[in-house]
């Protein structure tokens, strides 16, 4: 969906603000403590901490900030954190899901239902908007990879599902089980991926006018503010007008 992939770049410019730096990486060094806590601190060993030290890089994590996350993991710290996953729906009847870590499930779950109410939604019961979505795996490159017949041979002896080009790069989905075998056999033929993550994918969306957008952006800002929130996803879907209008 067109729309969904601008409102990712909307948000991928904002992480990028010196404001929302220290907060960004915060997030991606708890991800990855709390990956080599569940598994082994060997990354060639560990794909889920594989695939958080990948996201880090993309986002310009320090190898040292990365490297103290690690360690953290190995001294006993990182180990009281619990993912929690919140469902529920925005303006509009937005769906939105909302991937939590955190060491205090009450706290977290009294926020994350304060800020739906404030901003014009209703937090729902788990599963009330996951039938909307698909869990994918998802493998991005830079469009100077190479071109979109080249990228798609590769992801297509890779076992990928699907793949979109754009100027602005190139994506590559995948079953979410198959993402560590994809994204490696990808690597093999392509070189270092931009980013290698686990994303919910919409699979019915939910049109947003201008109105309900700035009210989305703020319901979702307001969410991703929250320390203990790694990501928010919804299934809106946009007009090219009403997105140059944001």
């Amino acid at each position: 969906m067109a729309g969904h992939s601008k409102w990712a770049n909307i948000q991928h410019r904002k992480g990028r603000q010196d404001a929302l730096r220290s907060k960004l990486f915060s997030k991606l060094s708890k991800e990855i403590t709390v990956a080599a806590k569940m598994g082994d601190p060997d990354p060639d060993k560990n794909p889920r901490l594989r695939m958080a030290i990948k996201e880090g890089k993309s986002q310009s994590l320090p190898k040292d900030v990365i490297d103290r996350a690690i360690k953290k993991s190995q001294v006993g710290e990182g180990d009281d954190y619990e993912e929690i996953r919140y469902e529920g729906y925005g303006p509009n009847g937005v769906a939105v899901i909302v991937e939590a870590m955190t060491d205090n499930r009450n706290r977290t779950a009294s926020t994350v239902r304060s800020t739906f109410t404030k901003n014009g939604g209703n937090l729902g019961e788990t599963g009330s908007v996951g039938f909307m979505f698909d869990r994918k795996g998802q493998v991005t490159y830079p469009a100077d990879i190479g071109d979109a017949d080249t990228v798609m041979m590769a992801a297509i002896e890779a076992g990928a599902e699907d793949v979109e080009s754009t100027d602005d790069g190139h994506v590559i989905i995948c079953a979410d089980t198959d993402l560590n075998e994809v994204s490696t056999a990808l690597e093999a033929e392509l070189g270092e991926t931009t980013s290698t993550k686990l994303i919910w994918q919409p699979n019915i969306a939910t049109e947003m006018d201008l109105e309900g957008m700035q009210k989305l952006m703020k319901l979702v800002d307001a969410l991703e503010d929250d320390d203990d929130i790694q990501r928010v996803t919804t299934n809106f879907e946009a007009s090219d007008e009403v997105m140059s209008q944001l």
